[in-house]
């Protein structure tokens, strides 16, 4: 593996076996079923998933060093069945010359049903061997034919010391890192350094090298220079994470569709995930204008979907549509806070039980106990029947605004 001097220096320090990797000692630990695969050469097909910088790439990368298979490594946001296709009649050629063909697929969320599902026949029948990368829950984003057929690994995102070795490591190394600048940091600034980049080695790295652009003697407030620069002022996982969606939220809740054009665009070009957003909004539809305009939830869904097919830079301005949507749509939290009175009255009151004339009679029994006895069916009604629903102890309980 070639680290070019050119190169960021996230990519140059990637490390390269076992013996370098820092952090997931549940999965990579000595005598850890995975660690022992990648020794023997036995691979299953995997599903590694985490948040960013934890090492799903590096550790496919080390696994393409360390066995004797073909390793092909695409991105899901730039290929696609045509790509597929290509890689299985290569892998067809290597079979027949005795090779395995080991393919990692980066954000293999991003591949939609039908590109999914043509890996599964080649799983099946052996031909290659899947790694998946993803950022998001691959319950929800990882076609369950293809999970059934994968172990997953969950990636966490790395301790404080590991992030202190990593920025040491780089430190010292003359031949990757920033040994032969002769850069030197401090122990406040290392503190810093970890704690800002919060579990993720890529942002620590690139917060280093810009640091030491500024100053070969880096300290806190070198630190906090080169994080304005690298990020935008804006962690993905971090407080700041945190800070603008709130921010984003209140503005949308607030009716000010400037400002929230504003912290979608703070999120947005400090690389937050868009499919983390269209979440987001589809909660602030329901939780914030409700019932007062049941189309914004459908705006909302409508935008998660667009994001989910086409990413960015095209979905940015889709995001958009929906944030200003939101901001000027009538707002009323009614349902949010009825629920809310519900919940209250169900942790309140425990299990009360179901009225015996809402109860369907589904033995001779019920029937003879009284379940259903006095039901009125509403249509025979005109659905203006006069019936109670609640239970015994909420008998005439109001949630909801007539």
């Amino acid at each position: 593996m070639e680290n070019h001097k050119n190169n960021p220096l996230a990519d140059r320090m990637r490390p390269e076996t076992l013996e370098e990797f820092l952090g997931q000692e549940e999965i990579i630990g000595e005598k850890k079923l995975l660690r022992e695969a990648i020794k023997t050469d036995k691979i299953p097909s995997m599903i590694f998933w985490g948040p960013p910088g934890t090492g799903k790439t590096t550790l496919a990368t080390i696994i393409a060093k360390q066995t004797k298979s073909e390793f092909i490594r695409i991105s899901a946001v730039s290929s696609g069945m045509k790509d597929l296709r290509e890689i299985i009649e290569r892998a067809k050629i290597d079979q027949r010359l005795g090779k395995k063909t080991i393919l990692f697929i980066d954000e293999i969320h991003r591949w939609n049903k039908t590109q999914q599902d043509g890996l599964l026949p080649h799983i099946e029948s052996g031909l290659i061997t899947l790694i998946g990368a993803t950022t998001e829950n691959p319950s929800f984003e990882v076609r369950g034919a293809l999970l059934s057929r994968s172990r997953v690994f969950i990636f966490k995102q790395l301790d404080r010391k590991n992030i202190e070795d990593i920025i040491k490591r780089a430190i010292k190394d003359k031949k990757k890192g920033l040994g032969l600048l002769k850069v030197k940091i401090n122990k406040k600034g290392i503190d810093l350094l970890s704690n800002v980049s919060n579990g993720d080695a890529r942002i620590a790295l690139n917060i280093l090298e810009y640091a030491a652009s500024v100053s070969n003697n880096i300290d806190v407030e070198v630190v906090k220079e080169a994080t304005q620069k690298a990020s935008l002022m804006y962690d993905r996982n971090g407080e700041e994470h945190y800070n603008i969606i709130s921010a984003l939220h209140k503005s949308m809740r607030g009716s000010d569709a400037n400002a929230s054009l504003y912290w979608l665009a703070r999120m947005i070009e400090g690389g937050e995930d868009p499919l983390f957003i269209a979440r987001r909004l589809v909660r602030f539809a329901s939780e914030d204008i409700g019932l007062a305009n049941s189309r914004a939830l459908e705006q909302a869904v409508a935008a998660y979907h667009a994001c989910h097919f086409i990413g960015y830079p095209e979905c940015n301005v889709i995001l958009s549509q929906a944030v200003v949507y939101m901001a000027k749509c009538k707002k009323s939290n009614e349902l949010y806070t009825a629920y809310l009175n519900v919940v209250d009255d169900v942790k309140k009151y425990g299990n009360l039980p179901v009225p015996l004339h809402l109860r369907n009679a589904v033995s001779k029994l019920m029937d003879e106990v009284g379940y259903g006895k006095g039901y009125k069916y509403s249509p025979e009604h005109n659905y203006k029947e006069k019936q109670e629903y609640m239970p015994e102890k909420l008998k005439n309980k109001k949630y909801l605004k007539d």
